[in-house]
């Protein structure tokens, strides 16, 4: 974090009022505009004087031959860390449309996909946020189909709604009443609780009751193992949006919007910089490099945990150029984040 305890007040003002107004207006700022536009009653010169000052701290900078600066990067990360104020929203209209679109009578995915159509529309940048993670999903139900070959297709009902397949191969065939039987035994023992939960309470199961068990309940907890397996190397993304990154674009941008595209489509480095993001609490903010990926050089990415009661279970976030409007950004990322949560608190509960 950037701290502004080493720059005058009157400094941390003319580079607060640049960047809303770089921000807002997307055209270098000149010392004559940024006077006209701020409150501080100072001559022309101190506003000369403290914007070079800026610039030689790295704060601002001056592009190509242009008369006015833009922040860099560190200017904004000084923005972001020590001259706003986020406060959380309330009454607004983005979180009646947020509460009233991500309904607990969704499907997790559903509510999703509305998540990051929702962070787009109202922050005007790409939204994305990661599916939940497989293994804090509920079980609801178990079932068996056999198939040729000695394959079984395995059902399983995650949070009621959400079903999986999966096809394993055995080592004989099984009879219908066998499969009934063994799905009966899964669902009196291990419906109802996470996925994760299930899988731990089997292997111990396993391992500390082999010798005792008879044959189908040994068949049944061999099915649900492979069943409850939890993989989230296959975690994804949805993202939505992309083509706001293209507007107010100038011709130069396009080679980077092009290769930040690829990295949408291919996934795994945005996936393992949301990954590391799992572990923070709060809003966390990327500018620039910051993010370790070259292909983020001239982008930020601002996201937040979201939970299914006190479990983080996915990360939800926006990208979009470094101009970015950080406090409002802040404050719909936020909020998304709380009532995403809600909703699949909810939907567990009911």
């Amino acid at each position: 974090m950037t701290s502004a305890s080493g720059l005058p007040p009157r400094s941390q003002q003319v580079l607060k009022n640049l960047i809303e107004l770089y921000v807002k207006e997307g055209q270098p700022v000149a010392s004559k505009t940024l006077l006209n536009r701020s409150e501080l009653a100072v001559s022309p010169a101190t506003i000369r004087n403290i914007m070079a000052d800026l610039e030689k701290l790295g704060f601002i900078t001056s592009p190509h031959t242009s008369a006015g600066r833009v922040p860099t990067p560190l200017g904004y990360r000084l923005f972001v860390d020590s001259l706003i104020s986020v406060r959380p929203l309330d009454d607004d209209a983005a979180i009646k449309t947020l509460k009233q679109t991500l309904n607990p009578e969704l499907s997790a995915a559903e509510l999703v996909s509305s998540a990051s159509r929702l962070l787009s529309s109202t922050t005007m940048q790409a939204g994305l946020v990661t599916l939940p993670k497989r293994k804090s999903a509920n079980i609801t139900h178990i079932d068996f189909v056999a198939l040729s070959g000695n394959r079984i297709l395995i059902i399983l009902v995650i949070d009621g709604e959400d079903v999986q397949n999966r096809i394993i191969r055995t080592h004989r065939p099984f009879s219908e009443k066998e499969l009934q039987e063994a799905a009966r035994f899964l669902n009196s023992n291990y419906t109802g609780q996470p996925l994760e939960q299930a899988r731990s309470q089997l292997l111990a199961t396993l391992e500390q009751e082999k010798d005792s068990l008879n044959n189908m309940m040994n068949d049944a907890l061999q099915f649900a193992r492979q069943a409850f397996e939890t993989d989230d190397n296959n975690d994804d993304y949805i993202v939505s949006g992309q083509t706001q990154l293209i507007n107010g674009s100038q011709p130069d941008d396009l080679q980077r919007i092009r290769h930040l595209f690829e990295a949408f489509n291919h996934k795994q480095d945005i996936l393992h910089l949301l990954d590391n993001c799992v572990k923070a609490n709060g809003v966390q903010i990327f500018i620039g490099r910051e993010s370790g990926f070259s292909v983020l050089e001239d982008y930020s990415l601002v996201t937040s945990t979201y939970h299914k009661h006190d479990d983080v279970v996915g990360v939800l976030g926006v990208i979009g150029p470094t101009r970015m409007a950080y406090d409002r950004v802040i404050q719909i990322v936020d909020a998304t984040s709380r009532i995403l949560s809600a909703a699949l608190s909810q939907k567990s509960s009911s």
